[in-house]
């Protein structure tokens, strides 16, 4: 059992994943953890945006994890994997050789070998860059979560969509390793968040020059907005259900769509 001490309680320092060094992690545990007890606590994953505030996402939910009992983890992945100009590529969970899900799925199990924690099922929320990991993340391993919120994604798959991965799950078994499981996927409360201000298109619209371009990239809408309306259609289009929240007068700005968030997950914890 590794060492509880200052670099692991209560704030974390970052680690490297003892699966693969290349990627990182920060956790919390709660003031009331005992290295010697038997309680065993939830498990939070926050995913980063694109600009990696992995540490920064993990302090603005401690009081959460305070008030609910609960452990955070919040995965860290670098830009620079694949080359130099290598920004989004956890975003769609393969790229490059890796599969960032899986890289994820490891630092869980390193994390569950320190702390007592709950790992069968776990909470997940990610906004903007980590909104599409945790959109893409529930469509692979509904099985993992017990709740998911996915907000102001970028991009998005639509679920049932016949055309390939990404845009559509088609070709998922090919892709990811297992098809489209939509009794799984039924069985997980969806939340989509976003501010009702979140319009632009910058930062959106995938151009040629992007390692993910494809001809159809953008037809889901031209902005955050418009395409998370056609998650929700497809995704309601399967028979599931989910809680839509657009938060009056934000843009993209993740801290500011956080209090639907934790109230979403509040409601999970304490009914589980």
């Amino acid at each position: 059992m590794p060492k509880l001490n200052f670099y692991r309680l209560d704030h974390s320092a970052m680690f490297a994943s003892q699966s693969d060094p290349r990627f990182h992690y920060c956790t919390y545990m709660p003031r009331s953890y005992e290295p010697q007890g038997d309680k065993r606590y939830p498990l939070v994953v926050l995913v980063h945006h694109s600009l990696r505030n992995a540490a920064g996402l993990r302090d603005e939910f401690s009081d959460f994890a305070e008030e609910n009992q609960c452990a955070l983890l919040a995965p860290l992945f670098p830009c620079g994997i694949g080359g130099p100009d290598d920004f989004n590529n956890y975003k769609h969970l393969r790229h490059g050789g890796v599969a960032y899900d899986e890289v994820l799925l490891s630092m869980i199990e390193e994390v569950a070998s320190v702390f007592r924690i709950e790992t069968e099922r776990f909470l997940m929320h990610g906004f903007s860059g980590g909104g599409q990991f945790s959109m893409r993340f529930y469509l692979r391993h509904p099985d993992r979560l017990r709740g998911v919120s996915i907000a102001a994604p970028g991009t998005v798959t639509l679920p049932g969509d016949p055309r390939s991965w990404w845009v559509g799950t088609g070709d998922m078994k090919e892709a990811l390793g297992a098809p489209l499981d939509l009794e799984a996927l039924r069985q997980v409360p969806v939340q989509l968040v976003i501010g009702a201000d979140d319009t632009e298109s910058e930062g959106v619209m995938v151009s040629p020059g992007s390692s993910f371009w494809r001809e159809d990239s953008n037809d889901a809408g031209h902005d955050r907005v418009a395409r998370l309306d056609a998650f929700q259609k497809a995704i309601e289009g399967l028979s599931i259900t989910v809680e839509r929240v657009d938060v009056p007068g934000v843009g993209h700005v993740g801290v500011h769509i956080q209090k639907p968030v934790k109230a979403f997950f509040s409601r999970l914890l304490t009914t589980a």
